[in-house]
C-alpha cells in the first residue's frame, strides 16, 4: 500500500511543499497517470501532481490504483488556507461536508452529508505542526489549528488536508 500525497500547480502553497518534498534525496519518477498528471515515487510515497482545483479532484485513491495497480493507504492533501481574518496559519483538517442536508450544494466539492474517514495522522501532525511552528518563533503570528470539516474531494481512504497560509 502507498501513502498518495496530493499537490496542485496552481496553488504556491501546494507546489511549493511539493517542490521542497522533491528536493529531497530518494526521489524519481513515478508511473503515467492519465488526465496530464505527473507522479513520483520515494519508498511507499507517491506524489501526484495536477493543475486542477484540489477540491474537485474527487476519488483520486481509486483513480490512481486504477492506473497503477496500487492501493493507497491514505492521502494527504496540501493546500493553501483561506480565512476571513487573514491571519497567516497552518491547519490540519479532515474532508467532507456531514452537515449538507442532501438538497444543498457543497459550495468546495464533497457530497452534502458525507466525510472521509480522517488520516489518522491528523493529531500527531497537528501536535508536531504546534511544536515546530513554537521552536521557529511563528507563534503568536501564526495561527495553528485543527479545523473542521468543511470542503471535498471525495476519497474512499483516510484523508487529510495540510494548509498554509491565510
Amino acid at each position: 500500500m502507498v501513502l498518495l500525497v496530493v499537490a496542485t500547480a496552481s496553488d504556491p502553497a501546494s507546489i511549493g511543499p511539493a517542490a521542497a518534498f522533491l528536493a529531497m534525496p530518494g526521489w524519481s519518477p513515478g508511473p503515467p497517470i492519465p488526465e496530464g498528471m505527473e507522479s513520483f515515487t520515494n519508498g511507499n510515497v507517491r506524489l501526484l501532481k495536477h493543475e486542477r482545483s484540489i477540491v474537485a479532484e474527487d476519488d483520486l485513491d481509486r483513480r490512481w490504483q486504477e492506473a497503477t495497480g496500487e492501493a493507497v493507504s491514505e492521502v494527504i492533501f496540501l493546500s493553501k488556507h483561506t480565512a476571513v481574518s487573514n491571519r497567516p496559519a497552518l491547519t490540519v483538517h479532515p474532508i467532507g461536508v456531514p452537515h449538507l442536508r442532501e438538497d444543498e450544494t457543497p459550495p468546495q466539492g464533497g457530497r452534502p452529508g458525507w466525510a472521509a474517514v480522517p488520516d489518522p495522522r491528523i493529531g500527531p501532525w497537528f501536535r508536531l505542526m504546534q511544536k515546530v511552528a513554537a521552536d521557529q518563533g511563528l507563534v503568536p503570528e501564526f495561527e495553528i489549528t485543527l479545523e473542521a470539516t468543511h470542503h471535498g474531494p471525495l476519497t474512499s481512504t483516510p484523508t487529510m488536508f495540510v494548509e498554509i497560509n491565510s
